[in-house]
């Protein structure tokens, strides 16, 4: 599971291994916690950190997630591109500029273009938001820098490469090692190495830089998980150099499935993709669309003319809530996604979303349910009217009493059987199989020596068959 720790009816981490230990019991091994450091609350929920290495008081303390560690494995995010400008370091440094011990920290436009950037070079850089990557900000002598923000101007860029830079990751890493985290996701890693004359984004730098961080968190028994979005080429290079990578193109592939009663597409990539892969259908952030697009004129996963139906299909779905909360509607920072639950992006149908949970569990890799998706809720237009930030969209806070409701429908038990299935059937830990079918029939299987399973998906009809073996028998999971 995927959450946040203050958006699923807990106060606390506490809170949440109760949960955990009682109305979610048996369904998870796992949790990746969003951003739970100091504070939770900044401009990008928790993606700002003023303090990397301290838990939001709010929500407990080191001790309080080392005790949650014995329960369930801990994911945290490890967030290397930037700090917030409210951080100690960023504070000093504009009371201090050059006479900063945090200098080296923070990175300005001088340090990649000391004669300052053309036009031309600005064009090349690669950016999740319009305008420039920069801020201007005023020292306390007067003195004007441009910063790195990639992202928003409370995020500050940092020098990964510089010593100040590695000694606060390594600083974070020995933090996580001590408090039970068995594995970080490395946030926006894509745009941490900047180099003159570049996009800026995964270069062969930042191949470098990933696999060296890789190494240093696997010396203190942390697996790495890479969270990129990117042209899928990509995401198959970067699998080859690290623990895990997300399958951010399985997504669109199954609203494509659905959609347009077709599989072919989603054939042809699970023909390639990599297996050590994190599968998810959503997250805290929107539905990634770069993911299966094409790039300078190489063809991606799904044609654009296609891709561009399928945007709006989710858009018609959502009856056009999503639309208010994509693009420049919504202050958003990734025009690459578009932002709703899945459950709208399918127009609320439960029968359609628990087929694709279905193929989502079938597929190779470690499925992933965020907290939003795992009780099928609506966009949040009360929250995103709230904030005006388009992601907060998919980002409900849900109370003890919502959750107790949603646990007893009879959608969450079928979704449940399916999580129960997946997690204690041998034959996922055996060989995976595309079957040969025509292109409105996915059929996907499992074998682990005489252990099987097997999901078919007759798209035409929508009807769904689970089969698998059982002490020498055939045993069917019925709920569609």
């Amino acid at each position: 599971m995927i959450t946040y720790v203050d958006r699923i009816g807990c106060e606390n981490i506490s809170d949440l291994e109760s949960l955990i230990q009682n109305q979610f019991q048996g369904l998870f091994g796992g949790v990746h916690l969003l951003p739970f450091f100091n504070p939770i609350d900044g401009e990008d929920a928790g993606f700002d950190p003023k303090n990397h290495a301290q838990i939001d008081p709010r929500l407990g303390n080191w001790n309080d997630l080392k005790s949650l560690s014995e329960e369930v494995d801990i994911m945290a995010d490890l967030i290397v591109n930037h700090i917030s400008a409210e951080s100690e370091q960023f504070q000093d440094y504009l009371e201090k500029g050059e006479k900063s011990e945090f200098n080296e920290l923070i990175l300005t436009e001088d340090k990649v273009f000391p004669n300052g950037a053309s036009k031309e070079e600005i064009a090349k850089i690669y950016r999740p938001r319009p305008g420039l990557p920069f801020t201007k900000f005023t020292l306390a002598d007067g003195a004007e820098k441009n910063v790195w923000t990639t992202f928003t101007s409370n995020q500050i860029d940092i020098d990964v490469t510089s010593k100040k830079g590695e000694e606060y990751l390594e600083n974070i890493l020995q933090t996580f090692e001590a408090s039970g985290v068995t594995m970080i996701r490395l946030d926006a890693a894509g745009y941490a190495i900047k180099k003159a004359g570049t996009s800026c984004f995964m270069i062969d730098e930042t191949f470098e830089f990933i696999s060296a961080i890789t190494e240093r968190a696997r010396a203190k028994g942390i697996a790495v998980l890479v969270e990129i979005h990117s042209f899928y080429q990509t995401q198959i290079e970067i699998a080859k150099r690290v623990d895990y990578v997300y399958d951010f193109a399985l997504p669109v592939l199954v609203l494509d499935t659905l959609f347009n009663k077709n599989a072919s597409n989603l054939k042809n990539w699970l023909a390639v993709s990599p297996r050590n892969v994190i599968t998810v259908l959503d997250t805290h952030d929107g539905i990634g669309i770069v993911d299966v697009a094409s790039e300078d004129g190489k063809p991606g996963l799904i044609e654009d003319d296609a891709l561009s139906d399928i945007v709006e299909k989710m858009h018609e779905n959502s009856e056009g809530t999503s639309r208010k909360a994509t693009g420049a509607a919504a202050s958003n920072l990734d025009l690459y996604q578009v932002n709703s639950t899945y459950f709208e992006a399918l127009g609320r149908k439960e029968k359609e979303y628990l087929i694709a949970r279905c193929i989502q569990f079938f597929v190779p890799g470690v499925p992933q349910v965020y907290y939003v998706g795992l009780l099928a809720g609506e966009n949040d237009m009360e929250l995103l009217k709230e904030t005006n930030v388009g992601r907060d969209i998919n980002r409900h806070f849900y109370t003890l009493e919502e959750i107790d409701q949603r646990i007893d429908s009879p959608f969450f038990q079928n979704f449940k059987k399916l999580i129960e299935l997946r997690n204690s059937h041998p034959a996922f830990e055996g060989i995976f199989e595309v079957k040969d079918t025509a292109s409105n029939i996915l059929h996907l299987k499992w074998l682990n020596g005489k252990e099987w399973a097997e999901l078919i998906v007759y798209l035409e009809d929508m009807v769904v068959e689970i089969n698998y073996s059982q002490s020498s028998s055939v045993k069917k999971l019925n709920f569609i």
